[in-house]
C-alpha cells in the first residue's frame, strides 16, 4: 500500500500506455468512449486492473483514497468503488457521492455477505460485484448499468431554486422572466447547474463547455461567467473559488 496518492498515481503512470481501437491511438481520430473512476487503495488490483480497463477502450482515473475519489466524482461517467479505504469506509463514500451526483457506482468489494450488499444498494449503488471477479464480468457490469441509467436519464427540464432550465429547448427562465443566453452560455450554466454547492475546477469546465483538448485562454471562461451572471442578476449565483474554479449557488 502507499503511503501517499501521490506515490500511488506515480506508479500508476508507469502502467499507463498509449490505448490503441482498431491500430489507432486514442486522441488520433478516436474518443474513449467511457471515464470510469476506480477507488481502490490496492495496487495489487488496481494497477492490473486499470491496465486491463484501458486496453478494453475505456479511460480510466484512480484514487487509492476516498479523499481522492471524492474530489475525482464529478469527472467520471461510472464509478467503481472499493469498501475497504484507508481514510473512509466506502459505504460512507458512496453515500457522499449519491447525496450530490447521480453518476452510476458499482461496488468492488471481497465483503460478499448478503448484508453488505443490501446496505451498499439501498445507499446508493448500482450494483455489486465482489472479488475475485474476471475482467469480462466486470466490463458486462459496467455496459449493462450504463444501459440501465441511460434509459432511466429522462431529465428534460432541471428547477434550481427560481431557475427553470429547459433542457430540450434550449430555454431558461429566472421566474416569469425568459433569459436570452448564447449557446455558448446555456452550456456553461447547464454544466454548472448540475451539482448545485459542489466546487467546478476551471480545466474540467474548459474541458466540458469547449472542448477537451481545449488550449485556448482560460480568460474565455471568465468572460462567460461575467455575462452569464450579468444575465442571471445576481452574481451570488455562480461563487467564484479562488484558485480553484467556480460553484453555483441555489438562489430562491
Amino acid at each position: 500500500m502507499y503511503r501517499t496518492e501521490a506515490d500511488f498515481r506515480n506508479r500508476l503512470a508507469d502502467c499507463q500506455g498509449t490505448v490503441k481501437i482498431d491500430g489507432n491511438p486514442i486522441g488520433m481520430g478516436h474518443r474513449v468512449a467511457m471515464k470510469l473512476l476506480l477507488i481502490e487503495d490496492d495496487p495489487s488490483i488496481s494497477e492490473p486492473l486499470a491496465e486491463k480497463l484501458r486496453r478494453s477502450g475505456f479511460e480510466v482515473l484512480a484514487s487509492p483514497t476516498a479523499a481522492g475519489g471524492l474530489e475525482l466524482a464529478e469527472q467520471a461517467d461510472l464509478i467503481l468503488l472499493d469498501l475497504g479505504l484507508p481514510d473512509l469506509d466506502g459505504a460512507e463514500v458512496c453515500r457522499r457521492i449519491r447525496a450530490s451526483s447521480s453518476v452510476p457506482i458499482i461496488v468492488i468489494s471481497a465483503r460478499g455477505e448478503e448484508i453488505d450488499r443490501v446496505l451498499l444498494l439501498e445507499s446508493g449503488a448500482d450494483d455489486y460485484l465482489v472479488k475475485p471477479f474476471g475482467t469480462r464480468e466486470l466490463i458486462a457490469r459496467v455496459r449493462a448499468v450504463m444501459r440501465r441509467t441511460d434509459n432511466d436519464d429522462t431529465e428534460d427540464t432541471r428547477t434550481v431554486g427560481s431557475l427553470v432550465i429547459d433542457l430540450d429547448a434550449h430555454r431558461v427562465h429566472l421566474g416569469d422572466e425568459e433569459l436570452d443566453l448564447t449557446p455558448k452560455e446555456f452550456d456553461l450554466l447547464t454544466h454548472l447547474s448540475a451539482a448545485p454547492g459542489s466546487i467546478h475546477r476551471r480545466r474540467d469546465i474548459l474541458e466540458a463547455v469547449w472542448d477537451e483538448h481545449w488550449y485556448g485562454p482560460s480568460k474565455t471562461l471568465d468572460v462567460h461567467v461575467a455575462s452569464l451572471r450579468r444575465k442571471l442578476g445576481d452574481p451570488a449565483w455562480i461563487e467564484t473559488v479562488r484558485g480553484v474554479g467556480f460553484r453555483f449557488v441555489e438562489l430562491q
